[in-house]
């Protein structure tokens, strides 16, 4: 299998009304035009296998996957595609999840001091997730090598300070609530995502 291009990425989400256009308000709390609905990939599972694949695929060229120990995905978002890389990738894999705001390590799972971790996301937008994400995870000990994701639509704005491989990488502008363009401003505003915007 070839690893697919961002054209063939971008033609899979809007195939299955997973690419939204609109005014959303982004789980960041910040404004769009466009949103992509990951929820949709993962409802059909020959789908999510392909993209998720391909992304291991992607993985496998640009870090070397004897360096990693485990992957870590942020829930929600993260959990099916940390796991579906898992599988290509024979590695073992569990997820951070919110209490109180915060992400945490819980259900028995654990982190060892000095293990190589691969996070994993389904969409990056402005990173800030991921870098809470790896908060969680140094405090444990972990040494983030790189993280992985089917889309960053973010684009160059983002910077985690690790390796960032994705299968399309967007420039989509998102707007601070504001400082809206006019057309947004008069258009009804979603909150599609996994957790309220702010």
């Amino acid at each position: 299998m070839l690893i697919m291009s961002e054209k063939q990425v971008l033609d899979v989400y809007k195939s299955i009304g997973a690419l939204l256009e609109g005014h959303f308000i982004l789980s960041s709390g910040l404004h769009s035009r466009m949103y992509l609905q990951s929820a949709l990939i993962f409802s059909n599972t020959n789908i999510a296998e392909s993209l998720c694949k391909s992304l291991a695929l992607k993985v496998n060229n640009i870090i070397n996957i004897k360096d990693i120990d485990i992957i870590v995905s942020p829930a929600m978002g993260g959990v099916i595609v940390g796991y579906e890389l898992s599988r290509h990738l024979v590695k073992k894999n569990i997820f951070a999840e919110r209490k109180d705001g915060k992400f945490t390590i819980r259900r028995g799972f654990q982190i060892n001091k000095g293990q190589k971790v691969l996070v994993v996301e389904d969409i990056v937008t402005t990173g800030k997730s991921s870098l809470e994400c790896f908060d969680c995870i140094r405090e444990l000990g972990g040494d983030i090598i790189g993280e992985a994701a089917l889309i960053n639509r973010g684009g160059n704005s983002v910077d985690l300070g690790v390796p960032l491989v994705t299968l399309a990488n967007l420039n989509i502008p998102n707007y601070d609530p504001d400082n809206l363009p006019e057309d947004l401003k008069n258009m009804l505003a979603i909150k599609p995502g996994s957790r309220p915007g702010k």
